[in-house]
């Protein structure tokens, strides 16, 4: 990939995304949410690409898949008023669609062009496929550790900004905003199992669940962010104050602790 044709791509992402904007002011909010996130996690790509020492060939790969990789999202919430996937429709595989219908990638040879989508395909899966190797596992975890470091920082803000206004707030919560949560979903974390998205039935459901992501985070360098910018005690402050939590932040964070001193030795 030549740096024009990422240029080319950035282009196209802000054209896209702009034609989907109206009149309707709670749409435009979540439609600039993900837009910005977007920005924001191909940034985030190209801190964990910087300490893989990818090549830079590797890194506009890196960068078109982390831009694109949410490009469902924009169409998703037009039409559903929604991004929950079990909900609507699943934005992963709406992604490669746009990228299709629209030849954004034609330029590019055909084994750059797949392993792009391949990523933008996998990077919202529970867990991503058992037969991946080479630059396609490689992207693929890459793309789901820069996804989640920015959504730590995009949840744990605006469940902060509905706390403190409710009334205010003008982004999709997704989930009933209700004191309780799941049991299951505590048994779950403690476990050290992962939790798909259908299992849950609350805000504070969402909340554990997010916690409970940093069983697939790939890189030490995307956990040592995370815990650098204390997103998972965050989280912890927005939870019911329990017995129950305080066993799920034990868990949370000794398992962080340990990935970290584990793979420095």
């Amino acid at each position: 990939m030549k740096q024009e044709q990422l240029e080319n791509f950035r282009r196209w992402f802000d054209n896209y995304v702009s034609g989907f904007y109206g009149d309707d002011d709670f749409v435009n909010a979540n439609l600039k949410l993900k837009q910005e996130h977007s920005r924001r996690t191909c940034k985030e790509m190209m801190y964990l690409a910087g300490h893989l020492n990818l090549s830079d060939n590797q890194m506009r790969i890196a960068e078109t898949i982390s831009l694109f990789h949410d490009i469902g999202r924009f169409e998703q919430f037009v039409r559903h008023r929604t991004y929950n996937d079990p909900r609507s429709v699943d934005h992963n595989l709406l992604g490669v669609e746009v990228l299709r219908q629209n030849k954004v990638l034609n330029d590019l040879d055909k084994q750059e062009r797949e392993l792009i989508l391949k990523a933008i395909e996998y990077h919202g899966r529970k867990e991503l496929p058992k037969d991946l190797d080479g630059d396609c596992l490689l992207f693929s975890k890459l793309i789901r550790d820069a996804d989640k470091i920015d959504i730590f920082h995009v949840v744990t803000e605006y469940y902060q900004q509905y706390k403190d206004n409710p009334d205010g707030f003008k982004l999709e919560l997704e989930l009933p905003d209700e004191p309780q949560y799941s049991e299951e979903i505590v048994e779950k974390i403690l476990r050290g199992q992962r939790i798909a998205y259908e299992e849950l039935r609350t805000l504070n459901d969402m909340k554990l669940c997010q916690l409970g992501w940093v069983y697939d985070v790939n890189f030490t360098a995307t956990l040592k962010r995370i815990k650098q910018r204390k997103f998972l005690q965050k989280l912890v402050d927005l939870l019911p104050q329990t017995e129950d939590v305080d066993r799920v932040k034990e868990k949370i964070f000794s398992y962080v602790d340990s990935r970290i001193e584990t793979e420095e030795i």
